[in-house]
């Protein structure tokens, strides 16, 4: 479950390696985002070795699709998945992948979801 001022790592190649959720997308009143949902996040601390060819720059607002979350995922068949971070990936504008890498793998439940150019560009399914 990711909040307001949740501090998450980023698991792709935009340069950008710890962001700050700023907003949580899809209603009104929503306090927390799931698997797979969009956020608002800005950006808190760059990679050390590519400040100089970083697509990013710190401070900048982006959006970002949650690939982690340290909340367990139960699945239809019984199931059950942990992870130990918070991760995203960052998106454009235009809602387009901002890097060109995943380098971890990620869940099944995002084939289902909108995401499917995210599963392309990942390392792992799992």
């Amino acid at each position: 479950m990711i909040q307001q001022q949740t501090k998450l790592k980023v698991s792709d190649n935009s340069g950008a390696k710890i962001v700050r959720c700023i907003k949580v997308l899809g209603g009104f009143q929503k306090a927390s985002s799931k698997l797979g949902e969009t956020i608002v996040i800005s950006i808190q601390q760059l990679r050390n070795k590519s400040k100089s060819t970083s697509k990013v720059r710190k401070g900048e607002i982006y959006k970002a699709v949650v690939i982690k979350s340290k909340k367990k995922i139960s699945r239809k068949d019984g199931s059950t998945l942990n992870n130990k971070e918070n991760s995203v990936f960052l998106l454009n504008k235009q809602g387009k992948p901002l890097a060109t890498r995943i380098l971890s793998p990620i869940t099944k439940e995002l084939k289902t979801k909108k995401f499917s150019k995210l599963v392309n560009i990942a390392v792992g399914c799992f």
